[in-house]
């Protein structure tokens, strides 16, 4: 059984590397007692994403639903024989990973199967099942079933959660609104995206950064560092959206470098031995 939860778990860490070098260097800075469940967590939010954004030639109503049905099953039994769900199961049982943040992740993306402009209370919803739920989901593997520090951080790991996802949303604006034709930002007119509107969001996804740090420095040590890496991707990410003029953002997605992040990487381990994170 050892050998069958390790090669699930190897499944797993290959879709991170596979789908996200951000991640998956982020992931690497962890303490190694970290790094199987986190990256069984991003594997099974990646597979259920990909079912609802690529698989166009089959029923992803279906699939989306095989998806959930074996999740909470696999959960229940302690195993299952598809290794994603297999890790994930294990993850969720081991740390007490609360249901209700499971299902907020499966309902989000099963709205993306149809839901194509989002409302106030809907993008609230949206935001959280397919963003701040990971991260609190995260949290529990950071905090290692101390209650206590899980509430005390629960607020800034939807921070940082909602930051990443906004952040998304704005650098995928064209293929979401040209391809898919979803608008996630409530109210806004993408055939109209202005500089103020564009400011707007901005001034939002800044505020969820700024709570969000404030959580990553009571990070146990071990988490730390990985995280901050997350962060520190990311708000490079928006800067360079920041000023990225909004017809150009409506035009072309805008990306980090690989070079970029290796050098953000390399500042943030200085960081952390001059402890100044």
């Amino acid at each position: 059984m050892n050998l069958y939860d390790e090669t699930c778990f190897e499944c797993s860490k290959l879709i991170t590397q596979k789908y996200s070098t951000s991640f998956s260097l982020g992931i690497k800075a962890f303490d190694a007692d970290y790094r199987y469940p986190i990256y069984a967590i991003y594997g099974f939010v990646r597979f259920a994403d990909e079912i609802v954004d690529t698989f166009h030639e089959y029923d992803k109503v279906r699939l989306i639903c095989n998806f959930r049905r074996e999740t909470f099953k696999a959960i229940e039994e302690g195993i299952s024989l598809n290794p994603v769900i297999h890790s994930f199961q294990q993850v969720v049982n081991r740390y007490g990973i609360d249901h209700q943040l499971i299902d907020a992740f499966l309902r989000s993306m099963e709205m993306d199967l149809d839901q194509k402009v989002y409302d106030g209370d809907e993008y609230n919803a949206y935001i959280y099942g397919s963003a701040e739920a990971i991260g609190l989901m995260c949290l529990r593997v950071f905090a290692n079933n101390d209650d206590d520090l899980y509430h005390a951080l629960l607020p800034q790991a939807r921070s940082l959660g909602a930051a990443f996802q906004k952040v998304n949303f704005l650098r995928d604006i064209r293929s979401d609104f040209e391809e898919r034709g979803r608008t996630y930002f409530p109210g806004v007119d993408f055939n109209n995206f202005t500089e103020q509107v564009k400011l707007n969001i901005q001034a939002n996804i800044q505020s969820d950064f700024d709570a969000a740090f404030a959580g990553i420095k009571r990070l146990p040590v071990g988490a730390r560092l990985g995280v901050y890496i997350a962060y520190t991707y990311y708000l490079q990410l928006f800067k360079k959206i920041k000023n990225t003029p909004a017809n150009v953002i409506m035009q072309k997605r805008i990306r980090v470098s690989d070079t970029c992040k290796i050098g953000l990487y390399v500042k943030a381990v200085l960081q952390q031995k001059l402890n100044v994170i």
